[in-house]
């Protein structure tokens, strides 16, 4: 019987190192990258997820670029942070503080997302064993671990490195590697390999500058 995330994906999940990709839209714009390049190249990587972020543009550019990232890709397209735009995508991605300013506990926090998001997909950013044994008491359906090395676009207090083999083996959801990932990395008990939009160079290319 699959999950509800592997309903949503439509193949039964193994630790295997699927690419799940950020879709920064203020990133691809200094990129000079178009949507339609970016999901060319999503479909020519074999790309499973899509999580959209966008701290730019008005609400209805937002929907609007949710609505075609959707209609392009025949795979789930999660939306970061912005609970009010889950009408218009397949999930949510929240980081430990979104939860916290939703309700100081999380079990009731997740109460109160669940009845606005219902079955849709929600993933959890988790960094050391705490949150990971946390969220395996929680209703989500993924979650996010990292930063597993160090990344030039984002500032980390936490450096995985191999120890992210043996945490995401304590986790009972599926695991997303976060954080100085590359497409070709493999790692043990790893669902997803997370790719930053800013791999991306001119002309709509994965580059390994993280």
């Amino acid at each position: 019987m699959l999950s509800n995330f592997e309903e949503a994906l439509g193949f039964k999940l193994e630790a295997s190192n699927y690419l799940y990709v950020l879709c920064d839209y203020e990133t691809i714009i200094k990129k000079n990258i178009s949507l339609e390049i970016f999901v060319n190249l999503c479909k020519s990587k074999n790309v499973k997820l899509v999580q959209y972020r966008d701290k730019i543009s008005n609400i209805q550019t937002q929907k609007e670029n949710l609505l075609y990232l959707k209609k392009s890709l025949n795979i789930p397209i999660l939306i970061n942070d912005k609970i009010e735009l889950i009408d218009y995508c397949d999930g949510l991605h929240l980081g430990q503080e979104d939860f916290n300013s939703i309700h100081i506990d999380k079990n009731i926090a997740i109460k109160l997302i669940r009845k606005k998001i219902g079955k849709k997909l929600l993933g959890l950013s988790t960094h050391n064993e705490v949150e990971i044994l946390e969220a395996n008491n929680l209703d989500l359906d993924m979650i996010g671990l990292g930063a597993y090395k160090n990344t030039n676009t984002k500032d980390v207090s936490t450096v995985l490195g191999e120890k992210i083999v043996y945490l995401a083996k304590m986790s009972t959801h599926p695991v997303c590697a976060i954080g100085g990932v590359k497409i070709e990395d493999k790692i043990k008990n790893i669902n997803f390999n997370v790719v930053g939009s800013g791999f991306f160079r001119d002309k709509g290319k994965f580059f390994d500058e993280n």
